[in-house]
């Protein structure tokens, strides 16, 4: 694995690396190693890696060892992939709950991964990797091979559909036959359903490509399913790459990251938030009985503003019960009570609104 060196950083600003955390304790190394490598390439400041959920160290023990060491101001980055409701809500909600306990605390939130040239160029090199012979001895082309791009799955439309503009954007140009997109958990196409659209392409090849950092359960579940798949249907040859793992690629990108909350740069698309249409929704209709019932316009003092995706507006509307009761990896025919959303009339029915 070769890195870049890495620009510098303005200041030594402790770094907060968020994980979002899994049961599997290879899957939980695999972060640790990750975060474990970063500092390496750049030891003028701290890395504390922490995780949102399901494993340790948590958030709020990482940030009480900041405190304990002195350091105040932080740099937080979400090691996601999306900005779906943990990078919106559920950190930044964390991160605000420490806050009133320890008010001297400073946060410089910074972005998840997301989309860029350089995980579409990453994901591109793994996929021509299989046409090579050791991985494609049959020669199978591109334009008899589906590529079948796995997401975790949100409660966040908007974070839904960046997966499929992953799989469109890696189709382009391409050859191949097509690319189909399902999900492992929450949203619909579930897994099982994912297979069934790519072979009705009658392929000769299907590459599963799972869009995860870090193994865990959820990326050994879709391996699984692969090789099951694979059994019941050995006419098609069906190949599943691994997750992303520690690629030179998401190092270069974590540096950008942390370097936008040092210079003050941080920008995300907002426009297709559902907790940003909610709030305007909710101003707007505010503004409206306003109007309606007073028939006047003056100041009263203070604004409702649409939440931010930043600590200082992400506890609005929160209920700390519910912070993380979905379930990833169940099963489509689930009872609802384990999975709200396997029922597709009810997922679309509940889809858009706030938890």
């Amino acid at each position: 694995m070769t890195v870049s060196a890495l620009p510098p950083l303005p200041s030594p600003r402790p770094l907060l690396l968020v994980g979002h955390g899994t049961r599997d304790s290879e899957g939980r190394q695999a972060f640790l190693d990750f975060a474990q490598a970063y500092a390496a390439l750049d030891t003028s400041r701290p890395v504390l890696p922490c995780f949102l959920e399901l494993t340790q160290p948590l958030i709020a023990e990482k940030l009480e060892a900041c405190l304990a060491a002195g350091h105040t101001d932080l740099s937080v980055i979400p090691l996601l992939l999306f900005a779906a409701r943990h990078n919106k809500f559920d950190i930044t909600s964390e991160l605000d709950r420490v806050r009133q306990i320890y008010p001297q605390l400073t946060y410089h939130y910074g972005r998840h991964l997301g989309l860029s040239p350089e995980i579409l160029d990453f994901w591109r090199g793994r996929l021509a990797a299989l046409d090579q012979p050791p991985h494609n001895p049959n020669a199978i082309p591109p334009s008899e091979t589906l590529v079948l791009v796995v997401g975790r799955g949100s409660s966040d439309p908007d974070a839904n559909s960046d997966v499929y503009k992953l799989a469109r954007l890696l189709w382009e140009g391409s050859g191949y036959l097509n690319t189909e997109v399902c999900f492992i958990g929450i949203t619909h196409p579930r897994l099982e359903e994912g297979f069934r659209r790519a072979r009705l392409y009658q392929p000769r090849r299907i590459i599963v490509l799972p869009h995860f950092l870090f193994t865990g359960v959820l990326v050994q579940k879709i391996q699984i399913h692969a090789a099951l798949e694979q059994s019941q249907h050995p006419e098609t040859l069906i190949q599943c790459l691994p997750e992303m793992g520690p690629a030179p690629v998401l190092f270069d990108l974590l540096r950008q990251r942390e370097l936008e909350t040092h210079l003050g740069q941080v920008q995300m698309n907002c426009e297709l938030c559902k907790f940003r249409r909610q709030a305007t929704q909710v101003l707007a209709d505010q503004i409206h009985a306003h109007s309606h019932n007073h028939g006047h316009d003056h100041p009263h003092g203070h604004e409702h503003h649409p939440p931010s995706h930043s600590p200082s507006h992400a506890t609005q509307g929160v209920n700390e019960s519910s912070h993380h009761g979905h379930s990833h990896g169940a099963h489509p025919h689930t009872h609802p009570a384990s999975d709200p959303y396997a029922d597709l009339t009810a997922y679309h029915q509940r889809i858009w609104q706030l938890p």
